[in-house]
């Protein structure tokens, strides 16, 4: 089996790399393209067996799965590039949220899913969303979920729901890497502690506390009421951010799913046409 990837950003160079160093494919099964092909090139170089094609159309021409990682406004131009040689047995995988599976599956031949990854999966960790096409098969399915299975969580779910999950599973990483900076530099600023003791014990906790959630059967409010006694230290602290956190994530999700259907209505457009909007 032949799995192209098209798209060497951030993204596609950490699904390339988890595969390979987790044993699921072999450089030699890896053929990929980028816009720039330096890039390509470079990665390709950092594992012998691994080709680096000039055309996106060439890497396309000889996969059997093939991961399309390029930005959401580039789509329509790379997937234009793509048709003269898709094929119908093929399996075409978008990893971006906003281009749609029907948006591709009106112009491609070819089978169609959407796989969100998180950069955990970078340690095979975390999940990977996997939302299917019509004419995506069971074998299929299997196929793609065992390969993902390699570096991460394979997750089902339906298309409406990817861009909440999305938040959860792949900006969330972000979104709690940023609460343990605040914490860290309040720490560092209130009490003098050098920060990489401070950055250490806390992401020490962050793991820890991950795995109280998944592995120990916890839920977060079993680790609240396990950690805060009434009347102390850290449940006056939980009062605190009560107060002040009131409202912040449902915030946070309004303002992922406003730009989720700005990008939406502009890749709608560059598939479709203006018209489409009404415009």
């Amino acid at each position: 089996m032949n799995v192209g990837f098209i798209g060497t950003g951030a993204m596609g160079s950490l699904l390339i790399e988890a595969f390979v160093a987790s044993g699921a494919l072999d450089p030699c099964q890896i053929v990929i393209s980028n816009r720039t092909h330096a890039k390509a090139q470079a990665i390709a170089e950092r594992f012998p067996g691994m080709r680096a094609e000039r055309s996106n159309a060439s890497t396309a021409s000889v996969s059997d799965l093939l991961f399309l990682c390029v930005k959401p406004h580039e789509y329509k131009k790379v997937i234009d590039e793509l048709l003269p040689v898709l094929r119908p047995e093929q399996l075409l995988i978008s990893i971006t949220s906003p281009v749609l599976i029907g948006h591709l599956e009106e112009l491609v031949p070819c089978k169609i899913a959407k796989v969100i990854p998180s950069v955990t999966n970078f340690v095979w960790s975390g999940a990977t969303l996997c939302i299917y096409g019509t004419r995506i098969a069971e074998e299929d399915r299997i196929m793609l979920e065992d390969l993902l299975a390699f570096i991460s969580e394979p997750l089902p779910i339906e298309e409406p729901y990817t861009r909440i999950v999305s938040d959860l599973s792949s900006c969330g990483p972000a979104f709690f890497a940023y609460l343990v900076e605040q914490f860290v530099d309040a720490a560092v600023s209130e009490t003098g502690i050098a920060r990489e003791d401070a950055v250490k014990v806390a992401s020490s906790m962050l793991l820890g506390t991950g795995l109280l959630l998944t592995e120990g059967g916890l839920s977060p409010e079993d680790v609240q009421r396990r950690v805060a006694v009434p009347g102390g230290i850290t449940a006056q602290a939980l009062q605190l951010l009560n107060r002040e956190l009131d409202g912040t994530f449902n915030r946070l999700i309004r303002t992922t799913h406003k730009k989720f259907d700005e990008d939406v209505a502009k890749i709608t457009a560059d598939f479709y046409g203006e018209e489409v909007n009404g415009q």
